[in-house]
């Protein structure tokens, strides 16, 4: 009589109920993130009527939340190393919601300009609390699921947003999309109220009587602390005339000095054992942005401009963009857990090339557009679903929100620059030839970047005792698979 071999649950089963409790309240942050970009994109057109805005000023609202995403990114991002995710998820949410309300009442450019200034620091932090908080909940040989799924979240909010719009701003106009969206902030804040902290946190550091304080290299003489604020108004002043007619002739220099200021603080949040890590690692974010953002930011455009399709057409098309995205996220996670997630993120991006050049050959076939950016979404934009489990595996506990918010986030003014460049670009071009050459060469850039481990080589040949993964090979980690089974 042979013995009983005790049966595997299924996947789903061995995530603890307070673990799925962690990922649906942050599940709903990012919903909120997908829907307000695509809320600001679907309402572009309305809103240069409005405010008479030429095609650069319109692509440069997309911009503004990405110039404030550094500081928030690193601040809330501190703010979870030191007193724990849940705190800095909190806060996140909260500087998000009143940057949504506030665009509501914009009266000009300039205002809503600012206002979304506010949602940027609000949606970094918001990415780094609440990724760092669900991936250190969750079961380890699960996290590029707890990534990827979290992260569909996003795509959702596309999805919403774009049937939001059909129905509102035709009868309702373009301000009440974004009195609408804080409906479900109101519901993330709610659930979030009673949840756990994070486990790998609470372990690693919660019990610790000197906190995390990973700006502390910036702060260690007067003369470097007053150096760095010099360098932060520097960077913030830069960017802002960039992204608005402030800076008109001096693009160029001015993006240079915010490029130097940001470097020489990574440089120095790094150390001399980790700085070309940090470095890489913004490198290799800023272009996932290029090759994702010109067709998040534009597509709505395009399809009105180029291809004439009426806001209904519109919304058709991006239930395909966005259910595909949502698809890509959800098979990243299982991808990214089966083979690794390096892995998993070069070969998946090399198979969307095949589609970026037809997306934009389609001119009169809904249907035809709506299936080939459906593949597109999920095989390209879909697999930045890993993208927190990428950056993340490459910090320790103690820094990594404020690492991963840096990094990630300064990397994001990639996103920034792609509608901008993009509406540039199609000033000598048609603008979906414009948005097929910037989505193809980024993600070749991006293919190699990851496929070639090029971060994770450089932190090695600075610190080869550093591990090739924090988020498996960190002291703690069996105890969180015994959690996890335990649930």
């Amino acid at each position: 009589m042979h013995p009983t071999v005790p049966s595997t649950p299924p996947w789903y089963r061995q995530v603890g109920r307070s673990q799925w409790k962690a990922f649906f309240a942050a599940w709903i942050g990012y919903l909120l993130d997908g829907f307000d970009f695509v809320l600001i994109t679907l309402v572009l057109t309305e809103i240069s009527d409005d405010f008479h805005l030429d095609t650069v000023q319109a692509a440069s609202l997309v911009s503004a939340a990405f110039i404030t995403r550094w500081l928030g990114g690193a601040l809330l991002g501190a703010l979870g190393d030191r007193f724990g995710r849940k705190l800095s998820m909190v806060v996140s949410i909260l500087l998000y919601s009143l940057g949504t309300f506030a665009c509501g009442l914009a009266w000009d450019y300039t205002s809503l300009f600012v206002a979304r200034l506010a949602i940027g620091m609000g949606m970094a932090g918001e990415y780094s609390a609440s990724a760092t908080y669900v991936m250190e909940s969750w079961p380890v040989r699960m996290r590029n699921r707890a990534s990827g799924f979290l992260i569909s979240g996003y795509s959702v909010g596309t999805v919403v947003a774009a049937e939001v719009y059909k129905w509102v701003v035709p009868s309702l106009g373009w301000r009440w999309m974004f009195y609408i969206g804080l409906v479900p902030i109101v519901v993330a804040l709610w659930m979030r109220r009673a949840l756990p902290e994070a486990a790998d946190w609470k372990e690693s550091v919660a019990g610790e009587e000197e906190r995390p304080n990973p700006f502390r290299p910036l702060f260690a003489t007067r003369a470097r602390a007053l150096t760095n604020i010099v360098l932060a108004v520097a960077a913030t002043v830069s960017l802002f005339a960039v992204f608005t007619p402030l800076g008109e002739g001096l693009v160029p220099v001015l993006s240079v000095v915010a490029g130097l200021a940001l470097v020489a603080f990574a440089v120095q949040l790094g150390g001399r054992r980790a700085w070309l890590l940090y470095v890489s690692m913004m490198v290799t974010v800023f272009f996932a942005f290029l090759y994702s953002w010109p067709i998040q930011a534009l597509l709505p455009t395009y399809l009105k401009t180029d291809l004439g399709y009426a806001p209904g057409q519109v919304t058709d098309v991006l239930y395909y963009a966005g259910f595909g995205t949502m698809a890509g996220c959800w098979l990243a996670g299982f991808v990214g857990d089966w083979i690794g997630t390096k892995k998993a993120y070069a070969f998946t991006l090399l198979a969307s090339l095949v589609f970026v050049f037809p997306v934009f050959a389609v001119e009169n076939n809904l249907l035809l557009l709506g299936l080939l950016l459906f593949v597109l979404q999920a095989t390209s934009f879909g697999i930045s679903g890993l993208l927190p489990r990428y950056i993340g595996g490459h910090f320790p506990t103690r820094i990594r929100a404020a690492a991963l918010g840096f990094t990630y986030n300064v990397g994001a003014l990639g996103g920034a620059v792609a509608p901008v460049l993009g509406a540039r670009l199609a000033s000598g071009m048609d603008l979906g030839q414009s948005l097929a050459i910037l989505t193809f060469a980024g993600t070749m850039i991006v293919v190699l970047l990851v496929g070639l481990d090029v971060p994770g080589r450089l932190a090695r040949f600075q610190d080869p005792d550093a591990p090739a993964d924090h988020l498996v090979h960190e002291a703690g980690d069996a105890s969180g698979e015994a959690r996890a089974a335990a649930g």
